[in-house]
């Protein structure tokens, strides 16, 4: 079940927020932005359960590793 709420905004916020979300989809967007502060089980991980989950992906830290190594060649090629 849904329920209405009125909100005010600071109107550059308003405006920022009227070219960044089409009218059809503030509902959502704000409830999406919502949701991990107001109901516990709606956070997922914590931060340091994410990074352990992400160090365990073999195959996300076998490319970060390979792009991490390709910006430092393209620093080393840099003329100073």
């Amino acid at each position: 079940m849904q329920k209405q709420v009125t909100i005010t905004l600071d109107e550059a916020v308003y405006d920022g927020l009227r070219r960044t979300v089409e009218q059809d989809d503030v509902s959502r967007f704000i409830e999406d932005l919502l949701r991990p502060y107001v109901l516990p089980e709606a956070r997922g991980l914590s931060l340091e359960e994410g990074y352990r989950a992400m160090a365990a992906d073999a195959v996300r830290e076998r490319e970060a590793r390979e792009w991490g190594e390709g910006i430092a060649g393209d620093m080393a090629d840099e003329a100073r």
